[in-house]
């Protein structure tokens, strides 16, 4: 099974050498069909049972012409021909019955070729870290899913199936010609090298063409993702750019029309170029063969066999000519592919993962030391859309963070803008990996734990609740798949929604728009807490939850916070005073390192940093609020 393969290297090989696939490519495409080796087999069987009745309809035809021509009885001739003609119509019922079931092998083999490709894709880069989210252009990476997918389906299907039959076909007719009349077939190959010097540099520009097109497809497609989601529209039409954003995108689409065309052009003129080619060798063939058939050196009907067999001679030629650029573009398709599987996830699970304790969950980062990752550790410069991946080697964030909060108690992480608060809370959950150090949860090194235990134990709620493009009921549901529609009101009322579900002509049932922008900020935010109370994590992490919200938002989603704290641990990154004094714990991060911990009284008792906060930015009043008082001072601690 490995020599269609092998047919295809051969096939591909000499095409333009500084941009060719990389070695083992083909390897990597049949271990990948590997699974579907049985169905591939019959399809081959198949695709090579047709070749074979395409060069022995010609025969029988020629037999045909040489019983009519030879005279005799007629009965016995008659029976001859009737014979032959049955003949070809059975070769020909049988064709028709093996291309259908030829068919139906392909389009299931490629079809789960392509399933199979985009659960790998999609399941990998589910497993990539937000690092790879945040370099990667949306659209660059849907186009691997899409276009690149059913590229790399072709190799294992149309185009294996037509490199294999051509060459049978090719084979077999040569055969034949040989033995009926060389000196024909030899003049026919004399043409031969003007279908080989073609191909040799048709195929290359064609496929430099098809690739530049798949680049400038996938840059169309980043940016429709980026410009049609509701904020790039907002900030489109709030700078004022919707003619050069149209600009952009029409040099793109008229680039790849320039293309298409020129593509189009280059391989018909190459097509057109082969017909010609394979007409005159017709006539030479019509010319000699008829002249030996006058002089009875060959038989009549071998003159007809070998012009009908002429043209499943330079038929594959043509066909594997243009193999040439289908293999090409099929295996750069894989190769595109290949590159996102090749990315190794930073995140990783242990194959015996240890259990999480019952019980309320501690937290610990225990000398924690983290860098965030390079971009060549997790992005590729094509879905950057960028020539050079950015080599600069990153800055530790954090710098060696010992902090501990106890079971069903709450942290306060307060500090300047870039001082690393934000990074602690993705290391909980295991957004990323520490350098140096543990994070544990009771005790646990989270890499020690199963992905799905630490997703059940930990729930977070950041500041811009995101929301997918579904009904109340989904996005609630994804937390929590088996929640019945009266846990999922229970929750909403729980998170002080009740009163809009209840305003809601479609109540669960309503979509609430991509990013969930069809709710307020404050809505938003109060369904993403929603969707944590359902999802009963015993750690809660809360990332600037209230942020850039109004006063009477922030009042409402601070009572949904309430709720979802009550009873676990938490670690709150908050602008908020009465939040931070509620805190167990208060930790002042700078510069990736803890200044100062303790609670609000003995903090303001050691007048350091986070005195100076309170003396610089915040004030309460008779209810509890938190009011400024005066600007930020540079040497002030940003609540934030």
């Amino acid at each position: 099974m490995d020599r269609p393969w092998g047919m295809m290297r051969g096939v591909a090989r000499g095409v333009d050498a500084p941009r060719s696939v990389k070695p083992g490519t083909v390897r990597r495409i049949w271990d990948f069909a590997r699974p579907y080796r049985g169905w591939l087999l019959a399809f081959l069987l198949l695709t090579v049972v047709g070749a074979g009745i395409g060069v022995a309809t010609p025969v029988l035809a020629g037999r045909v012409v040489n019983a009519i021509v030879a005279g005799g009885q007629v009965s016995a001739a008659a029976a001859t021909v009737l014979g032959l003609a049955g003949g070809i119509a059975a070769l020909a019922v049988l064709e028709a019955v093996v291309g259908l079931a030829s068919r139906w092998f392909s389009s299931r083999i490629g079809e789960g070729l392509i399933a199979d490709l985009r659960k790998r894709v999609f399941g990998h880069v589910q497993r990539m870290p937000v690092a790879f989210f945040t370099r990667t252009r949306t659209g660059a990476l849907v186009s691997r899913l899409n276009s690149d997918v059913i590229g790399a389906q072709s190799a294992v299907t149309s185009t294996l199936a037509s490199v294999l039959s051509n060459v049978i076909q090719l084979t077999l007719a040569l055969a034949v010609m040989i033995g009926l009349a060389w000196q024909v077939t030899l003049l026919a190959l004399l043409l031969l090298p003007i279908f080989v010097l073609p191909a040799r540099r048709m195929g290359p520009k064609i496929a430099e063409l098809r690739r530049e097109s798949a680049d400038l497809n996938a840059g169309m497609s980043s940016q429709m993702t980026e410009r049609f989601s509701a904020p790039g529209a907002t900030l489109v039409k709030l700078f004022g750019r919707p003619d050069e954003e149209a600009r952009e995108f029409g040099g793109r689409a008229d680039r790849v029309r320039d293309i298409g065309v020129r593509t189009a052009m280059v391989s018909r003129v190459f097509v057109t170029a082969l017909s010609l080619v394979s007409a005159l060798a017709q006539a030479l063939v019509y010319g000699l063969g008829g002249y030996l058939a006058v002089t009875g050196a060959i038989a009549p009907g071998t003159v007809v066999t070998l012009a009908l067999l002429l043209t499943r001679l330079y038929t594959p030629m043509t066909a594997l000519a243009n193999a040439r650029v289908d293999v090409m573009t099929a295996l750069v398709s894989f190769e595109r592919v290949f590159e996102v599987l090749d990315l190794p996830p930073l995140i990783t699970e242990r194959p015996d993962p240890r259990p999480l304790p019952d019980g309320p969950v501690s937290v610990a980062l225990r000398t924690v030391r983290f860098a965030y990752p390079g971009a060549e550790r997790v992005s590729l410069a094509s879905l950057e859309d960028v020539a050079v991946l950015d080599r600069r080697s990153n800055d530790e964030v954090l710098h060696g963070i010992d902090l501990k909060v106890a079971g069903g108690r709450m942290l306060a992480l307060v500090g300047p803008s870039g001082a690393g608060k934000s990074t602690i809370a993705a290391l909980v959950p295991r957004l990323y990996d520490v350098d140096s150090g543990a994070v544990e949860l009771s005790g646990v090194d989270v890499r020690d734990l199963s992905l799905a235990a630490l997703r059940r134990a930990v729930g977070v709620v950041t500041q811009d609740g995101h929301l997918f493009h579904d009904t109340i009921r989904a996005n609630l549901r994804y937390a929590a798949p088996e929640a019945t529609d009266d846990e999922l009101v229970d929750a909403l009322h729980r998170a002080r929604l009740g009163d809009l579900l209840a305003g809601l002509p479609d109540g669960l049932d309503t979509v609430v728009g991509e990013r969930g922008y069809r709710l307020s900020g404050g809505e938003r935010q109060r369904l993403t807490i929603a969707r944590l109370l359902l999802a009963r994590p015993r750690v809660v992490i809360l990332d600037e939850a209230t942020a850039h919200l109004d006063s009477e938002s922030e009042a409402a989603v601070q009572a949904a916070l309430a709720e979802a704290l009550a009873g676990r641990t938490a670690i709150v990154i908050a602008h908020r005073l009465s939040t931070v004094r509620a805190a167990d714990e208060i930790a002042v991060v700078e510069g990736g390192r803890v200044v100062e911990r303790g609670t609000h009284d003995e903090l303001l008792g050691a007048g350091g940093r986070y005195a100076a906060l309170y003396r610089t930015q915040f004030a309460q009043d008779g209810a509890d609020g938190v009011v400024d008082v005066e600007p930020w001072q540079d040497d002030a601690v940003e609540v934030a």
